[in-house]
C-alpha cells in the first residue's frame, strides 16, 4: 500500500538537536552548550510569571498588545509593525512559508544559523550556500549569487556560531544592490550584546524589503519560555500575521516577556559582565594557542588545529562536566562553541582546556 507521502523537501531536513544539558555520572555540569544566560531570567520576569499563574485557564492575547508596546517603546519602533513569535525560530518559519517555496531560491551562508535551512527545505525551496570570508559574512558572495529565483536572504548578526558582527556599510551595501523583490531578513539574536546599536530597525524603517529579528532567549534569559520578536515592513507584518497562529504565545511567555523586555537595569549589568568575561576567556584561551575570532555575542568560536583534536578536547571537557558545542554541521568541525559564563566558570573552562593541552601531544 502507498504511504502518504510530504511535501517535497522535508524528508532531506535533518532534525536540529540542541545543546547537551548532562553526562552520565557527573553531577558538577556547567553547561555552555546553548548560549543561554548564566544568570537565569531577571527577577521581574520571574515574579510576573508568578503572578499569572492563576490565570493559566484563560486564552491569551491574540494581538501581543502588551509585549508589543514594550518593545516599541525600549527601541523606539512603531508597535503595529512589531510581530511576536514562539521564538524568533518560529518567525523564520513564518518568512519561508510566506515568501519562499518550490522553484524559490533562499540565499543562507555557509556558517549561518541551521534553522534557515531547516524551514526553507519544510518550505520546498531551493537552497542557495554561499561561503563567508573568514567567518565573516561576505556580502559580495551573497551578491554574486542573487539570481531572479532568489526570493530570500538570512543572514545573522552577529553571527552563530562565529559570533562575527559585519559593518553597517556592508549591510546598506547589500540593501541597495539586492532586487527589492527579494526579502533581506537580519537576525539580530544576540544584537543585546553590542552596546548602542539598533541590531538593523535603521534599514527597516528605510527599506520595503527589510525584516529585522530578536530573541528573549540569550539576552533575557527566557529560553524556556520561547519569545522572539520581529521588525519590519507593514506589508510583510501583515503577510506574516495571516499565518501566525492566534495564540502562539502563552500567558506566562507574554507576561515574563513584556516585565523582560522593561527591566533595563538586568540588561545593562549583564551585558557589562557578558563583555568582561568574554574578553577574559578568549584572552587566556589565545595564551594557550587556542584562537578565536572577536566575538560580538555571548559565546566564542575556539578553533583546534583540527577536527580530531577539538573532538578530544570536547571529550575531555565533558568528563569535567563542562558541556560545550561542536559545530560540525555549521562547518566549522575544527571548532567548539563556548557560551560565556560567569568569571569563575571562565577560569573553570580555561584549567580544563590548559589540563587537556598539557596531556596531549
Amino acid at each position: 500500500m502507498t504511504q502518504p507521502q510530504p511535501q517535497p523537501g522535508i524528508l532531506d531536513i535533518q532534525l536540529y538537536v540542541g545543546g547537551k544539558s548532562s553526562v552520565q555520572g557527573v553531577q558538577d555540569i556547567l553547561k555552555l552548550s546553548s548560549n543561554e544566560n548564566p544568570n537565569g531570567p531577571p527577577a521581574s520576569a520571574q515574579q510576573a510569571l508568578a503572578e499569572v499563574a492563576s490565570t493559566l485557564h484563560r486564552y491569551p492575547s491574540s494581538d501581543h498588545s502588551g509585549l508589543r508596546a514594550a518593545v516599541a517603546e525600549l527601541h523606539g519602533l512603531d508597535a503595529q509593525r512589531i510581530i511576536c513569535g514562539c521564538g524568533s525560530d518560529e518567525l523564520i518559519s513564518f518568512l519561508c512559508q510566506a515568501y519562499s517555496g518550490p522553484e524559490v531560491e533562499v540565499i543562507h551562508t555557509e556558517h549561518g544559523f541551521l534553522m534557515y535551512r531547516l524551514y526553507a527545505m519544510a518550505a520546498g525551496a531551493r537552497l542557495v550556500c554561499v561561503p563567508e570570508a573568514e567567518r565573516h559574512v561576505d556580502v559580495q558572495a551573497i551578491l554574486a549569487a542573487i539570481t531572479p529565483r532568489t526570493g530570500m536572504i538570512f543572514i545573522a548578526n552577529p553571527g552563530n556560531p562565529t559570533g562575527t558582527k559585519i559593518s553597517d556599510a556592508d549591510i546598506a551595501e547589500l540593501i541597495a544592490k539586492t532586487p527589492k523583490s527579494v526579502v533581506i531578513v537580519l537576525d539580530g539574536a544576540y544584537a543585546d550584546y553590542v552596546e548602542g546599536w539598533d541590531g538593523g530597525a535603521k534599514f527597516v524603517e528605510a527599506h520595503d524589503n527589510v525584516v529585522m529579528l530578536r530573541t528573549l532567549s540569550k539576552m533575557y534569559g527566557l529560553g524556556g519560555l520561547r519569545v522572539g520578536w520581529g521588525y519590519g515592513p507593514q506589508h510583510i507584518i501583515d503577510v506574516l500575521n495571516r499565518v501566525r497562529g492566534p495564540f502562539n504565545l502563552s500567558n506566562p511567555a507574554l507576561a515574563a516577556g513584556e516585565a523582560a523586555v522593561r527591566d533595563h537595569d538586568f540588561v545593562i549589568q549583564h551585558r557589562a559582565q557578558n563583555n568582561a568575561a568574554r574578553a577574559y576567556l578568549a584572552e587566556e584561551l589565545a595564551a594557550l594557542g587556542v584562537a578565536s575570532d572577536a566575538s560580538d555575542a555571548n559565546f566564542i568560536l575556539a578553533r583546534f588545529a583540527n577536527q580530531a583534536q577539538a573532538e578530544a578536547c570536547d571529550d575531555h571537557l565533558q568528563s569535567l562536566g563542562i558541556l560545550v558545542r561542536r559545530v560540525g554541521s555549521y562547518g566549522l568541525p575544527e571548532c567548539l562553541r563556548i557560551t560565556v559564563p560567569d568569571m569563575a566558570g571562565c577560569a573553570r573552562v580555561v584549567q580544563a582546556v590548559r589540563g587537556f593541552l598539557e596531556t596531549t601531544p
